[in-house]
């Protein structure tokens, strides 16, 4: 027996092709074979089994042939053949169906059928939508959620109410999202409205654009982010769409998405392209913004509380209202993929190598992911390439190394260190422009090199809370890193204790005659 294999099928003989065999032991066993066609796969199970005991919910009605005969057993999922045999080694190898049968026909019956039964579904339905259509059939909406919905145009039409938004998906009967949900898929096969303005950036993977999306219905437009994708990055795009696909992604601090096109392939543009379609910001990436700009020690509690708060919010298994999600894996988290939404706030981005962290994964599907992400934020154990792939919680102690980096960033461009030097990524001159997985695996892992911190950034007491932070984040072992949520913890006690500090109780007479006891004056903050 052997569990599973790819049969070899010539006329009504099939060849179970397993590559390894084991005999059956007990006596009241028999060699068993299962043939089963699921959509566009084969398969052949072998298997010793007890001939008293049902099996694929049938009971086996000849358990005393020499040679492996199959039967044909009902099932409403797949076709599916049984077969047993008893005396001859390997008897099961050998799985014959009757003597006028075909079985490579046998496998394409069901695509014929499906084929038949579509071709005759879209004919009635263009037959039927045909003799309803009036001569004043208005052109086809695309259905979407808009993300900034255009001020003074509302409108009312065929029962659809526009009030300052375009329709939402909710309207789309094939729809199953929200209407409150802007993190949807666009249904319709019509494109939208959009015009390409100016190349904003370039990765691995795709371009971004900034572009305009035009509301047809009052003249007016919004400025949207348009991630091309080309036709070999077909699966960098198809990743990050069913990332966004699901409702629950939804946050302040994820960039919000509109929806997922397929484009080209046609005479007039025959390059095939994948868009993604989302917010718009001005200020750019944080790589960037840091470049250009000294954070003050308010502002950088509040753009990287908002990363840990994205962060969390990712590998969360439970939305903000306590509904349940699928935790998520950045697993190529840096500066360049988050998103500056203002001077106080930012959003994480560009989802191509994200991985949902789904219990029905096996560790097989997390070993194919392969080793992902950019070689000068990998944490130590993505460089030796031994990641605990049985613990889910090892994907995001990865995410938590990249953002001590992120932090380090951060904290190296505010002006409560003393001198704020020119912006570096973290590791800076110890390595090249685009350091290589051996570069980076010499420094962090045979070294044991992390980012300096110099003795001037700790003279701040809230820097040196944050340097601590980061600290742990960035530990050798996995397990004995802050997990996003603590780390977004600390960022919220920060932020209260900055609130106290900067509050001062000032004392005022109520009136111009002096006061005679404390409760003539009136206690006023000041922040």
């Amino acid at each position: 027996w052997c569990d599973q294999s790819n049969p070899v099928c010539e006329d009504n003989i099939c060849m179970s092709n397993c590559n390894f065999s084991s005999f059956c032991t007990l006596a009241e066993e028999v060699c068993v074979a299962i043939w089963k066609k699921v959509n566009e796969s084969l398969t052949v199970q072998t298997l010793c089994h007890n001939p008293r005991h049902a099996l694929e919910n049938t009971v086996l009605s000849n358990d005393s042939s020499s040679e492996c005969v199959m039967t044909p057993v009902p099932s409403e999922k797949s076709m599916l053949y049984l077969c047993s045999c008893i005396k001859e080694q390997d008897c099961n190898d050998k799985l014959i169906f009757d003597k006028g049968t075909n079985v490579v026909v046998i496998s394409l019956v069901p695509l014929l059928l499906v084929a038949v039964i579509a071709a005759m579904a879209f004919y009635l339905y263009r037959t039927r939508q045909q003799n309803k259509q009036p001569k004043d059939w208005p052109p086809k909406r695309t259905h979407y959620q808009s993300l900034k919905p255009p001020d003074g145009c509302i409108r009312e039409a065929n029962g659809i109410d526009y009030h300052g938004k375009l329709l939402s998906l909710s309207n789309d009967a094939n729809s199953d999202m929200s209407s409150s949900c802007a993190n949807s898929l666009n249904h319709n096969t019509e494109h939208l409205p959009i015009q390409l303005e100016a190349l904003v950036g370039k990765g691995r993977f795709a371009e971004v654009w900034r572009a305009q999306l035009n509301h047809s219905e009052c003249g007016q437009y919004e400025t949207v982010a348009v991630k091309i994708f080309p036709a070999v990055e077909y699966a960098s795009w198809r990743n990050e769409r069913a990332i966004f696909s699901d409702a629950n992604l939804k946050h302040e601090n994820i960039v919000q998405f509109l929806t997922a096109e397929e484009r080209g392939g046609t005479a007039s543009t025959p390059q095939r392209q994948y868009w993604l379609i989302m917010a718009y910001h001005a200020l750019g990436n944080l790589q960037d913004f840091l470049a250009s700009h000294v954070l003050s020690w308010t502002e950088l509690c509040a753009m990287a509380g908002s990363v840990a708060r994205g962060l969390a919010h990712l590998h969360s298994d439970t939305t903000l209202s306590g509904m349940s999600k699928v935790p998520i894996a950045h697993r190529d988290l840096k500066s360049s993929n988050i998103v500056v939404k203002s001077p106080r706030e930012c959003v994480l981005c560009d989802f191509g190598l994200a991985l949902r962290l789904d219990l029905t994964l096996t560790v097989d599907d997390f070993a194919n992911s392969g080793q992902v992400g950019t070689a000068r934020y990998m944490a130590p154990e993505v460089l030796e390439s031994r990641v605990n792939l049985e613990d889910l919680e090892s994907f995001k102690q990865m995410d938590v190394y990249s953002m001590a980096l992120v932090l380090w960033e951060m904290a190296s461009r505010c002006d409560v260190i003393g001198e704020v030097k020119n912006y570096e990524p973290p590791f800076g001159s110890k390595v090249c422009e685009q350091p290589c997985v051996d570069s980076m695996r010499d420094l962090v892992l045979r070294d044991r090199g992390r980012p300096d911190i110099p003795p001037s950034w700790t003279i701040h007491q809230g820097m040196k809370l944050l340097c601590a932070t980061i600290t742990e984040c960035w530990d050798h072992d996995p397990e004995a890193r802050l997990t996003a949520h603590c780390v977004l913890e600390r960022f919220n006690a920060l932020t209260q204790e900055e609130l106290e500090s900067t509050t001062i109780t000032v004392l005022l007479p109520s009136s111009t005659e002096q006061p005679e006891s404390s409760s003539d004056f009136e206690f006023i903050p000041f922040p």
